[in-house]
């Protein structure tokens, strides 16, 4: 059974957000992902959609989370529930970092943006070498 220190895993950095991927593809896994994030004070995640159904843990820090065009506030210690192929973001509105790990149904994720355009990750090897 592999077990992974979180320590070990590469971090990105893109502005506002650090990300690691904690299992994937890279694992062997083919249908999910989670990753782990932190998210600048008054920083955001791109206006996005993926075709993976995501489950976001807030463990620390408040923010505007914006799914389908309805905005909804949260704090710490809450889930955040995202359908597949809806457009999204998460927005830090807090003056602390906000950290979540995210759970994604689908490895690799195809990331897009809002209007359906591939967007290139810089942790996905399969995208970022597109560029």
């Amino acid at each position: 059974m592999p077990i992974y220190a979180n320590s070990t895993r590469e971090t990105v950095e893109i502005p506002g957000i650090r990300h690691q991927t904690l299992a994937g593809s890279i694992d062997g896994l083919r249908e999910m992902e989670t990753w782990m994030q932190t998210i600048a004070p008054h920083s955001a995640t791109p206006v996005h959609r993926h075709e993976a159904e995501e489950v976001i843990v807030v463990l620390k820090g408040h923010g505007r989370c914006t799914i389908a065009g309805q905005s909804t506030d949260f704090g710490p210690e809450t889930t955040i529930v995202v359908p597949s192929n809806v457009v999204h973001d998460i927005a830090n509105t807090g003056d602390e970092e906000m950290w979540i790990v995210a759970s994604l149904s689908r490895a690799p994720v195809e990331v897009r943006t809002g209007e359906g355009e591939v967007m290139a990750l810089p942790w996905d090897p399969a995208t970022s070498a597109a560029e």
